[in-house]
Formats: structure tokens, sequence, C-alpha cells
């Protein structure tokens, strides 16, 4: 698939400060799906910034980014709207288009841990941005 054809499904975002970048980079390794007997989070979303613009992307996008095949189904972009939609009402960014998240997920399908409590969970990643 084109890349600008992937990126245009991508969710763009703008910056309240550019100093947010790693806050929302941070916060955004502590949202995602649980597994809560073994304390493991595993992340759903992450920051891209690409040519001069921001993105909130699911890390199954990233990996179609990549060419590599992924299968994205819709609660995956429900998850990813949820997460675009909370980042939006803590005021850590601003959406260019709110149409796009329109279709989201029930927050009890995500899970959130606190900053203080981030110790006691394994935060996993299931893309790292620039390693491939």
């Amino acid at each position: 698939m084109e890349e600008e054809v992937i990126v245009k499904e991508f969710v763009e975002i703008k910056l309240k400060k550019s100093e947010d970048f790693l806050k929302i980079k941070e916060t955004l390794t502590r949202i995602g799906i649980p597994s809560v007997k073994e304390r493991k989070l595993f992340q759903s979303c992450h920051i891209l910034h690409k040519k001069g613009k921001y993105y909130i992307v699911h890390f199954k996008e990233l990996f179609k980014l990549d060419g590599k095949d992924a299968e994205i189904i819709e609660e995956d972009l429900q998850r990813r709207n949820l997460i675009c939609s909370l980042l939006e009402e803590w005021e850590l960014i601003e959406l260019v288009d709110s149409k796009k998240i329109e279709d989201k997920l029930h927050i009890k399908k995500i899970k959130i841990i606190p900053f203080s409590k981030k110790d006691e969970w394994n935060l996993i990643a299931k893309y790292n941005i620039g390693k491939y």
C-alpha cells in the first residue's frame, strides 16, 4: 500500500507546546490492553512525527507503514480513537479533524496505568519507532 494512502488514515494532531511530544509519548506507554494477572500492559498507540506533522497511530498502522502484514480490525481503530479522545480531554493534544475519532470503544476496554503505579507494571510496546 502506498505511504500517502496509509498516512491519510492516521489521526493528525497538533501539540499544545513542542515539549509536549515527550509527555504524550510517555503517557501512551501507560495506555493499552492489560494482562492483569501478569501485571503486563501492551501499549496500543504511539505518537508519530512525520514530514512536519504529528499523528496518533495504532501500532498495527505502523506495521503497515513499514510494509509488513498487519490485520487492522475495527476495534483497533476504535481503541486508537478512544485514546485520542482521552489525550484531547486531558488537554495534551488538539485534533486536526475530530470527526475522524467519532467511533470509539468503551473506556472499560482499555487500561490506564497512573504514572505513580507504572513501576508496578511491565509496560510492553509491540512496535518500537526507529527500530525497523
